[in-house]
């Protein structure tokens, strides 16, 4: 494997604007690394013309030589199959799109290709982004590089797996339960969730009222994803939410210090989720980093309502707006648990939409008061470590019951909430995988967040710890 693989973005760049290396020779890279591990990763479904992406790189080096390199100039880029890449397969894993070509890129995407970028090709993910585990009726099953028989996680499963497995430095990815952090914790990546509206959305045929989802990095280290955060922040026409520019750069706020004595807040479950063992001793032990550095940690008891019922039914019931159309007639395209949830939309009701509602103003309150008593708050990122590839979640986690959508029990309250919230590394089971810290802040305080996550980062940093290889999967799995 050649070595420009291991280096985070930031980096890379280094290299590339020094001319230590070339962008073409980074190219191939990346393409002889996905020949090499997409038979065990499965993190690549689509890809460009090799010639063609090499003729970009070309022109990327040009522009190096002459001095006018752009941010991402000659980065090679993975793009989720739940976005649009002009020329590019957009299935959404789904067999209703199969074969559909995308003819324009998501605002993401542009921004990215604008800022130097080029990419490469599309990177796997579950039937419409529904589940946390990567696997659809499309493309198959996505593994993850610690260990081929677990997954790396959803949404985002295939823009994990190419980075921790050193394949593409650069992917997209989103986050509307978890789809961000969840993948990065699962394979021990820095991830983003940011302020809703921080990176625009679309364009879109189809308006979302549940107001979820973002877009955002997913990343080897911190200041790679304020890196990419830098070219992709800033209102679009294309997406009503988006939020202005900030005004800076989010790379020169990671040159400020943290600011000193803050109140972290930490909690170990929210009040609700079960949690596994070796999970809770890991993020207590990580949240101490910040005593180290001469911050005071603040317990935080109980926790806002457990909402994971209440979320599924919101996106049940657009993606049944979505795709009535197709049913029943073409049921039988759909994969059983995605439809399965699917139908569970019809149910909605105006008096569940304001229970719903109750619900997510009771949440609210809680952030409020959250927020006004630490500047901070930092739980586990996932109850457990990465289940198998093709599932099961568990149902129980060391006999405590796991609630409805367990895995996204630290997640999802704060996609309902919008406030940012990053993923990192804070340690490894005893079997090996990779265990991750969650930070959230205020809304908007973006910069807070990554500039927290790099203080931890360079207390602990878990770059450039990657698995470059792995044990064979036995065929019976």
């Amino acid at each position: 494997m050649n070595e420009l693989l291991t280096l985070s973005l930031t980096d890379l760049r280094a290299r590339l604007d020094a001319r230590k290396a070339s962008a073409v020779e980074l190219m191939d890279a990346v393409l002889d690394r996905i020949e090499e591990t997409n038979g065990d990763l499965n993190a690549f479904v689509a890809l460009r013309d090799r010639e063609a992406l090499r003729a970009d790189a070309q022109a990327s080096d040009a522009r190096i030589a002459a001095g006018d390199a752009r941010p991402l100039e000659g980065i090679p880029l993975g793009v989720k199959d739940l976005e649009h890449a002009e020329g590019l397969p957009n299935t959404e894993g789904s067999k209703i799109y199969e074969g559909r070509i995308s003819d324009h890129d998501d605002t993401q995407v542009a921004r990215l290709r604008e800022a130097g970028a080029i990419v490469v090709g599309k990177t796997n993910a579950p039937e419409f982004g529904y589940t946390a585990i990567t696997r659809n009726l499309v493309y198959g099953v996505t593994r993850n590089p610690w260990d081929l028989a677990q997954t790396p996680g959803g949404s985002s499963g295939g823009s994990a797996a190419a980075l921790a497995g050193c394949v593409c430095p650069l992917n997209t990815a989103s986050d509307g339960g978890g789809s961000i952090r969840i993948p990065a914790c699962f394979v021990g990546a820095f991830g983003l969730k940011v302020s809703f509206g921080r990176v625009p959305r679309g364009p879109s045929d189809f308006w979302s009222n549940d107001d979820t989802s973002v877009s955002g990095p997913l990343t080897k280290t911190v200041a790679d994803a304020a890196l990419q955060l830098d070219v992709t922040v800033g209102a679009s026409p294309h997406d009503a939410n988006s939020l202005p520019h900030p005004g800076y750069s989010y790379v020169e706020r990671l040159a400020e210090e943290l600011p000193r004595g803050l109140r972290i807040g930490f909690s170990p479950d929210l009040g609700f989720a079960a949690v596994q063992g070796e999970v809770a001793a890991a993020v207590e032990d990580a949240v101490r980093v910040f005593e180290k550095l001469g911050h005071r940690v603040v317990p935080i008891a109980g926790g806002p309502p457990a909402l994971g019922r209440e979320w599924g039914l919101l996106g049940a019931f657009e993606k049944a707006a979505q795709l009535h159309e197709y049913l029943p007639d073409q049921e039988e395209a759909f994969g059983r648990g995605f439809i399965r949830g699917v139908k569970a939309g019809f149910h909605m009701t105006p008096q569940i939409w304001k229970t719903i509602s109750d619900q997510r103003i009771a949440l609210q309150q809680w952030c409020t008061e959250t927020f006004e008593a630490v500047d901070l708050l930092v739980t586990p990122t996932v109850p457990y470590e990465a289940p198998p590839a093709k599932g099961p979640f568990p149902e129980t986690t060391e006999g405590k019951p796991q609630p409805m959508a367990g895995v996204a029990s630290f997640t999802i309250p704060f996609n309902l909430s919008w406030h940012p919230a990053s993923t990192q590394r804070a340690g490894l089971t005893r079997s090996g995988l990779p265990i991750g810290m969650q930070i959230v802040g205020p809304r908007h305080r973006d910069d807070v967040v990554l500039q927290a996550s790099l203080a931890y980062e360079r207390e602990r940093p878990s770059h450039p710890e990657w698995p470059t290889s792995w044990e064979p999967l036995a065929e019976t799995l």
